[in-house]
């Protein structure tokens, strides 16, 4: 694999600890959330990173496809719901929803565009196999 870029970031202190990029535009801390016993109140966690990260990455090969095949579709989004669950060995996995909307275009066509985002998707080449990822057509 040739590598375009590489994104470095460290964290301390785990699920109640602090996440920073080595370039600084990331600098946050995070908690465990509530219903895992964390503090009650507003969090970052990183389920909420890898949802924003995810909804970002799979946004942008929608429109990579969009702007290939010369659709003509309105403005995109993706919204990621990702789960944390425990499987009955004891480990953790994670289960993922993908909503999407491609507005401007029949639904056939966006459920084709999906599945071809889906299919070039770095994060959803990351996870193929490892989580479930559940893809939802608006």
């Amino acid at each position: 694999m040739e590598i375009m870029y590489t994104a470095k970031a460290t964290a301390t202190g785990g699920r109640n600890g602090h996440v920073k990029s080595d370039n600084g535009v990331l600098d946050i801390e995070v908690r465990t959330p509530e219903s895992l016993g964390g503090p009650k109140g507003d969090y970052l966690n990183p389920e909420i990173l890898f949802a924003g990260g995810y909804a970002a990455c799979f946004d942008n090969a929608l429109l990579n496809i969009i702007r290939a095949e010369k659709i003509k579709a309105g403005q995109t989004s993706v919204t990621a719901e990702v789960s944390l669950g425990k499987k009955e060995d004891g480990s953790y996995n994670l289960e993922i929803t993908l909503e999407v909307e491609v507005p401007g275009v029949e639904r056939a066509v966006a459920e084709e565009l999906v599945n071809k985002a889906h299919h070039g998707c770095p994060y959803s080449n990351a996870t193929r196999g490892n989580v479930d990822v559940k893809l939802v057509v608006k």
